[in-house]
């Protein structure tokens, strides 16, 4: 592993997650910024680099009371507050500021979904002229044509599918904080009623109200705080347009772009997958965990599934992955790369529930849109070199 030149240095959600009425959007995302200053031990004038999403920046830094020399807005979907700690990484790097809080809230339960044109498309985009039409801008319609061909290429089955809400409900079970907690079967999620097929109700993510932030800052100065931290060794991003049409995903069976990723986050941590502890793949749907695996060189094509379905993911197995339970059943705002991130970073400190022993290196991907962008976060609790 090479030595890595950031860390996170303060990370907290909001102080309650799931149905939180009395918070909108920037109310979650103030709470979850003040808990994560708290964490580090700072107060918002200590920060001079400011990140968000869907929200003006600068109402964040007003309302916190900040004044940051740096800030950022980048919107590409779920994994955005992944490309912001790059974007973090690289202002440090540039000298633009020392200190960087990355701050996110959405009310997708109380009061509905921020806007993202990104997922359903901006007018004249290519995902609005040739995708939105076979699927009438329904998510899981437009996921589950991709879903389909790809169960009759490599044989997966419904009930390796299924077996993904149930492996993760087995994490969550842990979990207080969780929203489902229940045991559950193949049978039981089967059962539950088909939204498009192949996908039905219990394979698809909750709705969630929820905030979660982070200050990230150089390595060197990762000892100053009083957070224990945890480094960012490794980083990838990529992007394509839309998931059906050919002018946009190269191969939706096969996304290069999670390939990309994970190629840049393996090469610049000089690792492998065999080096990854633990592992958070976004849930927004129960293919997203058997893509991501695939895709990040954990199994090979068509593998993913069966991976799943033989327990590796679950308390016991191999690789845990998605040990909060997940956008399945943990909780799910609308973006949830922020809160895989949350959880890899407890993993790393020995704070989460469901904590898996010898953890001492986490992987996070998110996924933004449809296919339309990616990112891919390697943490450890040792800075190595």
């Amino acid at each position: 592993m090479r030595k890595a030149g950031y860390a996170i240095v303060g990370a907290a959600e909001s102080t309650r997650i799931g149905k939180v009425p009395e918070l909108s959007s920037m109310g979650l995302a103030l709470d979850a910024a003040a808990n994560a200053l708290a964490n580090a031990g700072l107060d918002a004038a200590d920060v001079d680099g400011l990140t968000t999403g869907y929200m003006p920046p600068g109402n964040v830094a007003q309302l916190l009371g900040m004044t940051p020399a740096w800030a950022d807005n980048t919107v590409v979907g779920g994994c955005s507050w992944m490309y912001q700690l790059r974007n973090a990484m690289a202002a440090i790097a540039a000298g633009y500021c020392e200190t960087v809080l990355i701050t996110y809230g959405e009310s997708g339960r109380s009061h509905g979904f921020l806007p993202n044109v990104l997922d359903l498309g901006a007018p004249g985009s290519i995902e609005q002229q040739f995708d939105l039409m076979y699927c009438s801008g329904n998510r899981t319609a437009l996921f589950a044509m991709p879903i389909a061909r790809f169960m009759h290429e490599t044989g997966l089955s419904e009930a390796q599918l299924a077996s993904v809400p149930v492996a993760q409900r087995k994490w969550a079970a842990m979990n207080s904080r969780a929203k489902l907690r229940e045991p559950t079967t193949v049978d039981d999620v089967l059962a539950s009623r088909i939204i498009a097929w192949p996908i039905r109700r219990d394979m698809c993510c909750l709705v969630s109200d929820a905030g979660g932030a982070m200050v990230v800052t150089s390595a060197e100065r990762a000892n100053d705080f009083r957070a224990p931290p945890v480094y960012v060794v490794g980083t990838g991003s990529s992007m394509e347009t839309g998931i059906m049409s050919p002018a946009g995903v190269e191969d939706p069976l096969r996304p290069g772009l999670i390939r990309r990723s994970a190629e840049q986050a393996f090469s610049s941590a000089g690792m492998t997958p065999d080096d990854i502890d633990h592992l958070m793949i976004y849930d927004a749907f129960a293919h997203n965990p058997i893509f991501g695996l695939e895709g990040l060189g954990f199994v090979g094509f068509g593998e993913g599934g069966a991976f799943i379905a033989e327990g590796n993911t679950e308390p016991g197995g191999r690789l845990p992955m998605n040990t909060n339970g997940g956008g399945l059943c943990y909780a799910h705002s609308g973006s949830y790369g922020m809160l895989c991130m949350q959880e890899s970073i407890r993993q790393l400190r020995g704070e989460a529930e469901a904590q898996v022993d010898g953890v001492c290196t986490s992987l996070a991907h998110g996924w933004g849109g449809f296919w339309s962008a990616c990112a891919t976060v390697i943490f450890s609790n040792q800075r190595g070199g």
